[in-house]
């Protein structure tokens, strides 16, 4: 026999170019042991929509919750200085408050030592007012000798 026929003869495990196209069938029961049924892959298609259409809840609430929030009156406080009052055991603070027109406003004012211990603070209530950028300057009354003293946060009242 030549190795021509012997070729020939031999069993392939190769296909033809003709069936390069078509998968070969599996049988069911290799894909129910896989979990490749046709109810798995219904099923997983449907928690994958379900997943997506979740996510682009969340998305969309988040969206509109920052969008919706972002509507609250802009305050914003800088400290311009301050000057120590040893004699009296106080620090007088002086800074800038930038808030809309027409909004009552409070800020808590601080006094430190050279530690940076609080020694001191008080809130100040301010009265709303047209002008919508304003200098303002308070004397903060402390327990230990200040170092410094300044704004810590504002809010609208």
């Amino acid at each position: 026999m030549s190795p021509a026929d012997a070729a020939a003869s031999a069993p392939s495990d190769e296909r033809s170019p003709a069936d390069a196209d078509t998968p070969a069938a599996p049988s069911e029961a290799i894909e129910a042991r896989y979990g490749r049924t046709k109810r798995n892959r219904s099923r997983d298609r449907l928690l994958l929509v379900l997943g997506g259409a979740a996510v682009a809840i969340v998305l969309v609430a988040w969206v509109v919750w920052a969008g919706l929030d972002g509507s609250k009156p802009q305050i914003q406080a800088t400290d311009l200085g301050h000057v120590l009052q040893p004699d009296e055991r106080a620090v007088e603070v002086t800074w800038q408050l930038s808030v809309p027109a027409g909004n009552e406003t409070a800020c808590i004012v601080q006094a430190f030592n050279e530690d940076f211990t609080v020694v001191g603070w008080k809130v100040v209530e301010i009265p709303a007012s047209d002008k919508p950028i304003r200098e303002f300057t308070e004397t903060v009354r402390t327990a230990q000798e200040a170092n410094t003293g300044l704004i810590n946060r504002c809010w609208l009242t």
